[in-house]
């Protein structure tokens, strides 16, 4: 369908819709989430036209139009509706009011509002003859009853499409109602401590029982907020030298059930972003990130890097910047792969297969972070999705490792890598000035350019120097000869002429393999820096014949400028997300081909 200028896609109906924020934010990804997240299949949900209700008895107009109907069979009438999403831009207090008003005249027993940034779920039940209303923790899914909520087993759980959005309306409603807790910092540290409880439930649940973490309808608040601070005991008792013993459960009974209501129908293991990166782009916002630099690279970003190195069980990884994990996880994630399939396909009984998999993660799995919370959530997760808990340190990567911790040192030294996966901290405002740090540092100095010789010599020492150019000089003196490096870099640094001497540094130390370059979209909402992915292997010198080097210029990377999933219709009419970033890998690993 061609739209005009102005106009959006509706998800549901297909119609073409006027691209409201309220269209875009709120209507459009709560129509996803129904289908994607809570299985309705569409033609039980009417968003065009929309379906009216009654403003009063007397209304024979039906005078309020419903943002989102939910039916409970394909004939869409009074008698089948099930549930109704108002999606309004209203504060929580006026949303409730005005969906108590809808559910009143109407037939449905579930009402949710939802505009984008908060959301409500509300029960309709009669007693007495008055119509009263309750908060549930969340809506039931497809084929569910209401008394269902929070009776999920194992094998119910499943991947959450747009995990951020959920982090949003938690951070929302936290900022709002939490009792005795105002700052972010504290929020993401408390979401970040029931993030750690849900996939260690995830990971020691068996897939017929029910988890643990969980809030259901006409449960207690305390009895939900008991049963999740018994999980986090388990969680710490287990990962007693990562977790600190008097690390606590500090949210008030309600604001826990409610993020516990919000998370529990998902599998964060599975899903596609990393659920501690996630959380901290939402509630460590931009002037807390952006000033350290710390945006914290996509999933599929960090799956298609990984794929392309292609690490084996054998060889050393490091990621000198590994904020919170997420290329640690995900590489482990890869090299477990391997391994599971050489056991199953030499018989190896499964305790020996796990075992193998820890002795990997603990030999083979290096992180260092300067910031402190960070490089500690980095050792929870790897300890909580397996183990590799004792290789990750809280160092400035960047000084001479003479200035490092000694078990620091034991555990990293230069060349002595196999492979080397970042994302180095990039900002206008970062610099580094230490003319201790920058002396130690080729990149450190100024060169100049010969235009007789083409060459470049370098000269004096600079006045500062961006942290993320330091690093990839950090990056190769970990690396052995022959090992592979992939990092994320600003694109700028293969364009600008002042840029040149980089340049040349990377023809000079390494086999530049691939350079893939991806959209503006990228990091936004945080950040419109474009950047590329660099994939190169360390050479002890230049390169004397020229080689062929893979190029991709990544057009689609699943989600859009608000950080909303970007989907449109193929030919057949399916809807498919728009994500070019799976494809790379297969595509650079089948080599040179004729097109």
């Amino acid at each position: 369908m061609e739209l005009k200028e102005g106009y959006i896609e509706d998800f549901i109906s297909g119609t073409a819709v006027r691209s409201t924020p309220e269209e875009i934010e709120a209507v459009q990804v709560f129509s996803r989430m129904l289908v994607d997240d809570y299985g309705y299949p569409k033609e039980l949900i009417q968003t065009r036209p929309q379906w009216r209700v009654k403003a009063r008895p007397s209304d024979t107009k039906k005078e309020y139009p419903v943002d989102i109907a939910v039916f409970s069979g394909k004939s869409h009438s009074d008698d089948n509706i099930q549930i109704i999403v108002e999606c309004k831009k209203k504060s929580r207090k006026d949303g409730k009011t005005q969906l108590q008003d809808y559910l009143r005249f109407s037939k449905s027993r579930v009402g949710v509002w939802f505009n984008g940034a908060q959301r409500l779920f509300l029960h309709k039940h009669e007693h007495d003859g008055k119509i009263e209303f309750s908060e549930l923790p969340n809506i039931p899914r497809y084929r569910e009853r209401v008394e269902d909520i929070g009776k999920f087993r194992k094998k119910d759980l499943r991947p959450a499409t747009n995990l951020k959005s959920v982090f949003k309306t938690i951070r929302n409603y936290l900022a709002a109602n939490a009792v005795g807790i105002t700052r972010d910092e504290v929020f993401a540290q408390q979401l970040i401590n029931l993030i750690f409880c849900k996939i260690y439930d995830e990971r020691f649940t068996k897939k017929n029982d029910i988890v643990t973490f969980r809030a259901g309808t006409g449960e207690k608040d305390k009895e939900v907020k008991k049963r999740i601070v018994d999980l986090f005991k388990k969680v710490k008792a287990q990962y007693d030298d990562v977790i600190d013993v008097d690390d606590s459960i500090v949210l008030d009974e309600r604001s826990l059930a409610y993020v516990v209501g919000e998370l529990q129908l998902y599998s964060l293991q599975e899903s596609s972003r990393d659920a501690v990166g996630a959380a901290f782009e939402v509630f460590i916002g931009p002037s807390l990130k952006g000033g350290q630099g710390q945006f914290f690279t996509p999933r599929n970003v960090v799956k298609m890097i990984i794929d392309m190195v292609d690490p084996t069980p054998d060889q050393k990884i490091i990621d000198p910047a590994c904020g919170s994990g997420g290329f640690l996880v995900e590489a482990l994630r890869h090299v477990w792969v391997k391994i599971q399939e050489k056991g199953d396909g030499l018989g190896w009984p499964k305790h020996e297969i796990e075992a193998e998999k820890q002795k990997v993660a603990i030999k083979n799995f290096r992180g260092i972070d300067k910031d402190s919370f960070l490089s500690k959530v980095a050792k929870a997760y790897m300890a909580i999705l397996g183990d590799g808990r004792g290789g990750v340190f809280c160092e400035n990567s960047l000084e001479a490792p003479s200035n490092w911790h000694s078990s620091t040192r034991n555990h990293v030294q230069f060349n002595e890598f196999d492979i080397v996966i970042t994302n180095p901290p990039f900002g206008k405002k970062l610099a580094i000035d230490s003319e201790d740090i920058l002396k130690r540092y080729d990149l450190g100095h100024k060169w100049t350019y010969d235009s007789k010789m083409d060459t470049f010599s370098k000269d004096s020492l600079q006045d500062n120097q961006t942290p993320q150019l330091l690093f990839i000089e950090r990056c190769l003196n970990l690396l052995k000869d022959g090992g592979k490096l992939g990092i994320v870099l600003l694109e700028s640094i293969f364009g600008m002429p002042k840029y040149r001497y980089i340049v040349d540094y990377f023809q000079r130390k390494t086999k530049i393999l691939a350079i893939v370059t991806m959209p503006e979209d990228l990091f936004q909402p945080h950040t419109h820096a474009k950047c590329c992915i660099v994939i190169c292997e360390k050479v002890s010198e230049p390169p004397k014949e020229n080689h062929l080097i893979f190029m991709a210029d990544v057009k689609w990377c699943g989600h859009d400028s608000r950080g909303n999933p970007t989907v449109r219709k193929d030919a057949t009419g399916k809807d498919v997300l728009l994500d070019d970033i799976p494809n790379v890998a297969s595509l650079y690993h089948e080599g040179p081909v004729k097109r």
